[in-house]
């Protein structure tokens, strides 16, 4: 079943994915100084406030909270001097511009995405280049293509991006949602497909929310009452379903779902059957875990039915054939299963097992008739194929070792399509025939890598408490193991995201550097079922942090970089890890590099919907057990005094309204008022940028040249040509 297209379904071919870090050397001179004698850093003077809150008889000082105001002409004028500071050292970088130019070079080439067939057309998104924005394009039955919509128009310097696109069932309409700034508030355009003229005023204030249609009528979306005070920072936790019908003011748009003070969702989603016979409804409080009800659509006034009524598990539904459910869930089994059942009774208790848990997790997608379950195997995809009987049709051939993305589409379609990668894999597409099982290139890459100049391996390592942990660890292949080999340790561990293996190009320019990139698999992802997951959350917490200081120390051990060329990376949850570890471990890394990061583990609940996160972190009003692990840990309150801590440029957005900057504001402004020694806390803030979706490619570019700048500088190397050795 397909709900709505998304700009993630090409994301495999972009060059920009969420684990783009790295390293560099093959050899590296053995000066553990810094390339060149930087100025002398002044910080800008923040003032400290006398604010404290009491927790269960514990005041903790919070002296940053007035960078918390985001519309502040003080925040403003702070974020204006450490942009100063930071871009002035940032200048110093003799090789800057040369990481800049050859990382343009590299992503200079043209990237196609999947076909998808709505309606009289063939629609695919391709980026010529350097495009700061994908393009949709089209194709008539006659074989003529034309720009459908073009994102790089919507704003003069790239920053309003295409969120989502979804088409009415007859193709004729579609609605497109934009995000300016990196927001996460959306506005939606509707637009007649052939004219391309807009049928209506947009919708406004729309977040968190899918486009899912009912025949061409209108659509099901969802969004949050606007909060009062800021809209990039205030709390939003009452999120609500609404349906909108063509041709009638958003205002009178009925709340199908939320909205009662008798029972608050912070996440609410409905999504049409594609056969248009029933609504589907999830509602949630956390990140984990929801209620799912079904809405027979062809009955008028029909009740909602309630098929999981607490938030126990995990549930959707996968597709429906005439009454008969299959749904996706972990209730009673915590890698997946799939199950059916009649809509006219569909509680648990009349559940029918049709793909049974297994020890590897599962995923789902429906296309062309069959169902396409993919496993993890140690964060590596494996296919099967099923027929809608139960029978399972093969195991699909993949290309090779590596991460697969698709299998989805409509009932009706006679070729799939999917991507392959891996870490120095550029992603290719493939067309894939479901009838006989075989795949044929459709889109191969055109990215100027050679991969078999470069060899990536899985390895197993050893945490604190015993548990076996996952890495794949990336590099040029006859790199020597002398331990001066600048490498990147990347990370997440939460919220039960699991770290495939993928290709980016700014990930590709770390490798051809010289550089080694590791990628652990921590406990709190969801590599290995909800067990894996919940060893990661809450009073277990500490164990992410274990595993991802185990995977350095390994790294260090085997010989691959030592401390001195060891960089640490990873964003919004990864920058909390980043956080978390640079100051439990400061010894452990030459340079930490935390990225939109969770960074005040006290107050992130209060902030837009982070109330939401408290499966994976509980909060600190919950009892006294709870708010003393938290402060145990939390980046922000854990910064001492006097303690020399890595080069750390700590990176965000101004505009990010999902983990909101005042976060990154408070950890910079601890590091710069006490950290003791020499090496550099900075703080670079992207201006109308969010937390990360739909940044500009020109934006990209200029960020990963002055982290790899940051990050080589500071591990010493004076020349590029040095990594060549």
């Amino acid at each position: 079943m397909k709900h709505f297209i998304s700009l993630v379904s090409v994301a495999v071919l972009a060059a920009c994915s969420p684990q783009q870090q790295s390293a560099s050397s093959d050899h590296v001179a053995e000066q553990q100084q810094p390339a060149q004698a930087p100025t002398q850093l002044t910080y800008p003077e923040t003032a400290r406030g006398g604010v404290s809150d009491d927790y269960f008889g514990t005041k903790v000082a919070d002296p940053y909270r007035w960078l918390e105001d985001d519309r502040s002409a003080e925040t403003e004028a702070w974020v204006k001097q450490q942009n100063e500071v930071t871009f002035s050292y940032l200048e110093q970088i003799p090789y800057r511009q040369e990481i800049a130019d050859r990382l343009s070079s590299m992503w200079n080439y043209e990237k196609v995405g999947a076909p998808f067939k709505e309606g009289d057309y063939t629609y695919f998104y391709k980026n010529d280049g350097l495009q700061n924005q994908y393009v949709v394009y089209r194709t008539d039955a006659e074989g003529n293509t034309e720009v459908f919509l073009d994102p790089n128009t919507f704003s003069e310097d790239g920053t309003t991006s295409l969120a989502s696109l979804s088409f009415s069932k007859d193709g004729s309409i579609a609605a497109y949602a934009i995000s300016e700034g990196g927001s996460d508030w959306r506005k939606i355009i509707v637009i007649d497909v052939e004219s391309k003229e807009q049928l209506e005023p947009e919708l406004v204030d729309v977040k968190f929310s899918g486009i899912s249609w009912v025949g061409n009528k209108g659509f099901y979306y969802s969004s949050y009452d606007k909060p009062e005070g800021s809209e990039l920072s205030a709390k939003t936790d009452q999120h609500k379903l609404y349906y909108h019908a063509l041709g009638t003011a958003q205002a009178d748009d009925p709340v199908i779902f939320g909205g009662t003070d008798a029972e608050k969702h912070r996440y609410v989603g409905g999504y049409v059957s594609e056969d248009d016979q029933y609504l589907f409804i999830t509602a949630a409080v956390s990140t984990s875990g929801n209620k799912l009800f079904v809405k027979d659509l062809s009955t008028p006034d029909s009740e909602l039915v309630a098929i999981t009524d607490t938030t126990d598990a995990d549930t959707y539904v996968l597709d429906n054939k005439g009454s008969t459910l299959y749904l996706v869930t972990n209730m009673d089994a915590p890698n997946k299963r799939v199950v059916t059942v009649d809509a006219a009774n569909p509680q648990p208790e009349n559940w029918e097992t049709f793909i049974a848990e297994t020890d590897n997790v599962l995923s789902v997608s429906t296309g062309a008739g069959y169902i396409f379950a993919e496993y993890m195997v140690d964060a590596i995809s494996k296919i099967e194929q099923y027929a809608y009987d139960g029978s399972n049709v093969r195991d699909v051939e993949l290309p090779g070792v590596g991460s697969v993305g698709g299998f989805g589409g409509k009932a009706e379609a006679e070729t799939l399509y999917y991507s392959f990668t891996n870490y120095n894999t550029p992603g290719t597409i493939y067309a894939y025939d479901p009838d006989a099982g075989e795949s044929t290139v459709y889109e191969k890459s055109k990215a100027d890598f050679n991969s078999d100049d470069y060899v990536s391996t899985q390895i197993f390592y050893t945490s604190k408490d015993g548990t076996q942990v996952p890495m794949i660890i990336t590099h040029k292949k006859g790199m020597e193991l002398d331990g001066n080999n600048p490498t990147i340790l990347y990370g997440y561990g939460g919220f039960n995201v699991s770290l495939t293996p993928s290709f980016s190009i700014t990930n590709a320019l770390w490798l051809e550097l010289g550089g080694v990139y590791a990628v652990a698999n921590l406990r709190g992802g969801g590599e290995y079922g909800k067990a894996w997951h919940n060893a990661g959350t809450q009073l277990n917490k500490q164990n992410v942090f274990d595993d991802f200081i185990a995977a350095g120390e390994y790294l260090i051990d085997q010989g691959y970089t030592s401390n001195d060329y060891l960089a640490v990376r990873g964003g919004s949850n990864g920058g909390l890890l980043v956080g978390a570890v640079m100051t439990q471990r400061p010894d452990l890394m030459k340079v930490a590099l935390p990225a939109v990061g969770v960074l005040d583990m006290l107050r992130y609940h209060t902030f837009t919907a982070g109330a939401g996160w408290a499966y994976d972190y509980g909060t600190a009003e919950d009892n006294q057990e709870m708010f003393e692990y938290l402060l145990g840990y939390s980046p922000v309150h854990n910064v001492k005094q006097g303690v020399e801590y890595p080069a750390t440029m700590v990176t965000t957005g101004d505009h990010d309204d999902r983990v909101v900057p005042a976060h990154s504001f408070k950890f910079a402004a601890e590091l710069q008022a006490k950290a003791g020694g020499s090496n550099p806390q900075l703080i670079r803030i992207e201006t109308n940028a969010g937390h990360g979706a739909g940044t500009p490619v020109s934006k990209t570019i200029e960020q990963y040249a002055d982290i790899y700048g940051f990050t080589l500088y500071n591990m010493g190397v004076k020349d590029l040509s040095e990594l060549q050795k």
